[in-house]
Protein backbone atom coordinates (compact mmCIF):
# COMPACT_ATOMS: atom_id res chain seq x y z
CA UNK A 1 0.00 0.00 0.00
CA UNK A 2 1.43 3.18 -0.89
CA UNK A 3 0.13 6.64 0.69
CA UNK A 4 0.98 9.68 -0.91
CA UNK A 5 0.51 13.46 0.15
CA UNK A 6 -1.57 14.22 -2.54
CA UNK A 7 -3.64 17.40 -1.79
CA UNK A 8 -3.63 16.76 1.81
CA UNK A 9 -2.40 20.81 3.10
CA UNK A 10 -6.97 21.27 2.41
CA UNK A 11 -8.19 17.77 3.78
CA UNK A 12 -8.77 19.40 7.35
CA UNK A 13 -12.33 20.84 7.74
CA UNK A 14 -12.67 21.59 10.86
CA UNK A 15 -10.25 24.77 10.15
CA UNK A 16 -13.58 25.74 7.85
CA UNK A 17 -16.22 25.26 10.56
CA UNK A 18 -14.08 26.75 13.46
CA UNK A 19 -14.00 29.92 10.74
CA UNK A 20 -18.04 29.89 10.27
CA UNK A 21 -18.75 29.84 13.90
CA UNK A 22 -16.63 32.49 15.30
CA UNK A 23 -17.94 34.78 12.93
CA UNK A 24 -21.46 34.07 13.85
CA UNK A 25 -20.46 34.50 17.44
CA UNK A 26 -19.31 37.97 16.23
CA UNK A 27 -22.51 39.71 15.64
CA UNK A 28 -25.11 38.17 18.10
CA UNK A 29 -24.99 39.62 21.52
CA UNK A 30 -24.74 37.62 24.30
CA UNK A 31 -27.26 37.53 27.13
CA UNK A 32 -28.08 35.32 30.36
CA UNK A 33 -30.90 33.35 30.38
CA UNK A 34 -33.07 31.70 33.37
CA UNK A 35 -35.34 28.92 32.78
CA UNK A 36 -36.84 26.87 35.40
CA UNK A 37 -37.91 23.98 35.20
CA UNK A 38 -41.10 22.45 36.32
CA UNK A 39 -39.92 20.36 39.28
CA UNK A 40 -38.45 23.49 40.97
CA UNK A 41 -41.32 25.04 41.06
CA UNK A 42 -43.01 22.46 43.02
CA UNK A 43 -40.28 22.55 45.46
CA UNK A 44 -41.02 25.95 45.93
CA UNK A 45 -44.42 24.92 46.77
CA UNK A 46 -43.33 22.76 48.76
CA UNK A 47 -40.86 24.58 50.82
CA UNK A 48 -44.13 27.11 51.64
CA UNK A 49 -45.91 24.06 52.14
CA UNK A 50 -43.08 22.69 55.52
CA UNK A 51 -42.65 26.56 56.78
CA UNK A 52 -46.91 26.58 57.15
CA UNK A 53 -46.31 23.04 58.72
CA UNK A 54 -43.53 23.80 60.92
CA UNK A 55 -45.74 27.22 62.40
CA UNK A 56 -48.54 24.27 63.18
CA UNK A 57 -46.68 22.35 64.96
CA UNK A 58 -45.35 24.36 67.06
CA UNK A 59 -48.30 25.79 67.81
CA UNK A 60 -49.62 22.51 68.76
CA UNK A 61 -46.31 22.20 71.11
CA UNK A 62 -47.50 25.25 72.72
CA UNK A 63 -50.84 24.38 73.33
CA UNK A 64 -49.33 20.80 74.67
CA UNK A 65 -46.87 22.36 77.15
CA UNK A 66 -49.66 24.68 78.54
CA UNK A 67 -52.24 22.21 78.64
CA UNK A 68 -55.11 23.91 76.30
CA UNK A 69 -54.43 20.85 73.94
CA UNK A 70 -57.52 18.66 74.00
CA UNK A 71 -57.37 15.31 71.59
CA UNK A 72 -60.87 14.73 70.50
CA UNK A 73 -61.12 10.66 70.75
CA UNK A 74 -64.56 10.55 68.25
CA UNK A 75 -62.48 11.99 65.91
CA UNK A 76 -59.03 9.99 66.39
CA UNK A 77 -60.69 6.44 66.53
CA UNK A 78 -62.67 7.65 63.31
CA UNK A 79 -59.61 8.57 61.47
CA UNK A 80 -58.24 5.09 62.67
CA UNK A 81 -60.85 3.15 61.66
CA UNK A 82 -60.89 4.72 58.42
CA UNK A 83 -57.04 3.41 58.12
CA UNK A 84 -57.74 0.23 58.91
CA UNK A 85 -60.78 -0.76 56.58
CA UNK A 86 -58.40 0.46 53.22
Amino acid sequence: MKITSYGVNNVNPYNKQQQKIKSANVNTPFADKIEISSAAKEMQVSSTLNTERTEKIQQIKEQIESGEYKVDARKVAEDLLKYYRK
